[in-house]
């Protein structure tokens, strides 16, 4: 099996899905996702990388974006259209990356993880952040916060999805 998917005769990319994981699927990765979509579309790459998102709780299983996530997007013509789900060990198998938004969920994962090949798929969202969000350990849970936490946790991962497509994905 290779790693490598041609797209057309000009684009390739070495890695072809990515899972984004918070605590309950309903903020933070299901942001990234569609922020990433986003960025796969405007580089005609929405149908050759898969992208998804999972949460390490069990809480919010089945259950859509938060409102205020949603409509925090929506002023940035971002459509969050995600249903929450678990993380579950088969997303080692199915993804070639696993980027988590903090040290609890990369925690979480990472117990979940049996080998070698499984930790090292799994970045922090953070560490991809190269402008002014450089100094965030991690993407914040706006969850309990008000509108404010939203639009930043929008901020942050706008700039941490462009610099991990520009370095994991971006076509050779």
């Amino acid at each position: 099996m290779t790693d490598t998917k041609e797209v057309g005769r000009s684009k390739s990319v070495s890695k072809n899905s990515v899972l984004f994981v918070c605590l309950g699927n309903i903020c933070r990765s299901p942001a990234a996702e569609a922020i990433f979509k986003a960025i796969l579309a405007s580089q005609g790459l929405e149908k050759i990388v898969r992208v998804d998102s999972a949460g390490t709780s069990s809480d919010h299983i089945g259950e859509t974006a938060d409102q205020r996530m949603r409509q925090e997007a929506h002023k940035r013509s971002l459509y969050i259209d995600s249903i929450a789900r678990q993380f579950t060990e088969n997303d080692f198998e199915s993804f070639d990356f696993i980027v988590v938004m903090d040290d609890s969920n990369k925690e979480k994962v990472l117990s979940l993880s049996f080998t070698e090949e499984q930790k090292y798929k799994v970045k922090k969202m953070t560490d991809y952040c190269c402008e002014k969000f450089s100094d965030f350990s991690s993407v914040p849970d706006p969850y309990y916060g008000g509108q404010q936490g939203f639009s930043l946790v929008l901020d942050i991962l706008e700039d941490a999805c462009f610099h991990f497509f520009e370095k994991e994905i971006r076509p050779s």
